[in-house]
C-alpha cells in the first residue's frame, strides 16, 4: 500500500483514524472514502491508491472507531458475521459528523489543493448520499448505497453533483428500492443514477465474488467526470498519448515508453491477443517484440481521435512493408515483402498523467489477403481497400453484398 494511517483529530474525535494516500505530485484536490462494513480493510486501502493515482489526496476515516478502532475485516465467513454486527450497531448521524470532520481534516492539509468529495460504497454509499444532503462536499459519488431509498427526503438539500450507482442484481439493494430513487431523482438537478444490469452488489470491489469489470470501468469512467469537472485535476491526455508512440515509433526507446505507464500498466492487441500484463511482461513484450520489430517504413496516419474524461480513442491507418518478422501482428509468419495498409483503433485509458491500459484493434483478415495468405474469393473479407474507404467515403459501399444489395433496389422504405 502506497498510503499510512493518520490520526483525524478535531471536535471531539480524538481517537479515530484514517487511511491517507497522497498523489504522485504530492498533493492535488481531496477525495474522503467511505467505508464497506468491512472496515478499512485492504480492499479500501486499495481505492484509496487507486483514486491517489487519479490525482486525489485520499483519505479513508474510520467509522467504526466509537465501537472499536480498527477495524479490518476479510470477506470470509467469519468477516461476514461481524461485519454486519458492526453494521447493525452503526450510529448513521454521528458516522455523518465523523465524515464532516474527515472532510475538514482533508482541507486543512497543506497537500491539500483546491476542493474536497466524497465517494462511498455500500454503507459507505449511503453515507456519502447523506453526507452530500447534510455537508458541503464538492461532489458525492455513492456505489451500491444500501439504505438510500429510506433517506429520499433528505436529496432536497443536495446542491452538489452527485452520482448513484446501482446494480440491478442487488439482493440489498433491490430492485424496488432503486425504481423508488431513480423515481425520486430523476427530475433532481444535480443527482445521476446510473444502473449496471447483470451484476451485483460489490461489482466494483476488485477480487471480489461479484467484481465485474465491464460495469466497475464504466463505472468509474462516469465518477472521474464528475470529479474531474467539478475539481479536477485535469491532464492533457492527447499530449501523453502523442508522446508514448513518439517513444514507440519514433525513438524506439521501450524504457521511455514504460516510464509513461502506471506501474501495473496492460496492452493488448485484441485480434493477436499480443501484449503484457504487468510492467516486468510488459517491458519484455516492448523491449523484443514490439518496438524492434516494427518495419523500418511504419507510418501512422490519424483519421480521428475523441478524447474522454480518461482516455483517448484514436483512429487511424497503420501501414507497413511486411519485410521482416511482426512478432505483435503476425507471429511465425515470415517476411513477405507485400505493402499492409489497414484501419488501426487504439483504445488508451489513462490514471492520472499515466497510460493505464491500451486496447488496439484492426481487422487481422484485410492483413492477411493482403500479405496472400488468405484468399478472399467467396469470403466476405476485403483488403486494403478498407484503409482506402476509411479516408474516402466516394468508394463504393456493400461490394462484398453485391447480389443482395441489388435484391433489395427498389423495394419500398
Amino acid at each position: 500500500m502506497a498510503g499510512s494511517f493518520i490520526d483525524i483529530a478535531e471536535r471531539g474525535s480524538e481517537g479515530c483514524r484514517g487511511y491517507l494516500s497522497l498523489p504522485p505530485s504530492g498533493k492535488g484536490p481531496g477525495l474522503v472514502i467511505c467505508q464497506e462494513i468491512f472496515g478499512v480493510n485492504a480492499a479500501m486501502r486499495q481505492i484509496a491508491d487507486r483514486y491517489a493515482e487519479e490525482g486525489y489526496v485520499t483519505l479513508v476515516p474510520d467509522l467504526f472507531w466509537r465501537m472499536e478502532q480498527g477495524v479490518d475485516l476479510d470477506y470470509t465467513e467469519e468477516g461476514f458475521v461481524k461485519a454486519f454486527d458492526f453494521y447493525n450497531r452503526f450510529d448513521v448521524d454521528q458516522g455523518i459528523d465523523d465524515l464532516g470532520v474527515a472532510l475538514d481534516c482533508l482541507k486543512n492539509r497543506d497537500k491539500h489543493t483546491g476542493k474536497v468529495a466524497i465517494l462511498g460504497f455500500c454503507l459507505g454509499g449511503r453515507m456519502a448520499y447523506l453526507t452530500a444532503a447534510r455537508k458541503d462536499p464538492s461532489a458525492a459519488i455513492a456505489y451500491y448505497g444500501v439504505g438510500i431509498d429510506a433517506d429520499l427526503d433528505e436529496a432536497k438539500n443536495i446542491t452538489c453533483p452527485t452520482v448513484l450507482h446501482f446494480a440491478l442484481n442487488d439482493q440489498f439493494v433491490p430492485q424496488e428500492a432503486i425504481t423508488r430513487i431513480e423515481e425520486a431523482l430523476k427530475s433532481h438537478p444535480s443527482v445521476q443514477t446510473f444502473t449496471y444490469p447483470g451484476v451485483d452488489h460489490a461489482f466494483a470491489r476488485e477480487g471480489g465474488d461479484h467484481y465485474n469489470r465491464p460495469a466497475s470501468l464504466m463505472a468509474q469512467s462516469r465518477t472521474l467526470q464528475v470529479l474531474r469537472a467539478e475539481m479536477g485535476p485535469h491532464y492533457d491526455l492527447a499530449a501523453l498519448w502523442d508522446l508514448h508512440t513518439k517513444y514507440e515509433f519514433v525513438d524506439r526507446d521501450s524504457r521511455s515508453t514504460m516510464d509513461t505507464m502506471v506501474d501495473e500498466p496492460y496492452v493488448n492487441h485484441m485480434p493477436t491477443m499480443t501484449g503484457g500484463v504487468g510492467k516486468k511482461l510488459l517491458h519484455r513484450f516492448y523491449e523484443y517484440h514490439f518496438i524492434p520489430k516494427n518495419p523500418a517504413d511504419t507510418s501512422l496516419v490519424p483519421i480521428s481521435r475523441t478524447i474522454g474524461v480518461d482516455r483517448v480513442v484514436d483512429e487511424m491507418i497503420f501501414s507497413f512493408t511486411h519485410d521482416s518478422e511482426i512478432d505483435w501482428m503476425l507471429p511465425g509468419v515470415p517476411p513477405t515483402g507485400k505493402h499492409v495498409e489497414i484501419p488501426l483503433v487504439a483504445v488508451v485509458c489513462f490514471r492520472g498523467d499515466k497510460l493505464y491500459h491500451e486496447h488496439i484493434y484492426w481487422d487481422q483478415a484485410s492483413v492477411l489477403v493482403q500479405i496472400g495468405l488468405l484468399d478472399p474469393e467467396g469470403l466476405p473479407v476485403a483488403g486494403g481497400v478498407t484503409a482506402k474507404k476509411a479516408v474516402d467515403k466516394s468508394l463504393p459501399s456493400n461490394e462484398l453484398m453485391k447480389e443482395l444489395w441489388t435484391k433489395s433496389e427498389g423495394k419500398p422504405l
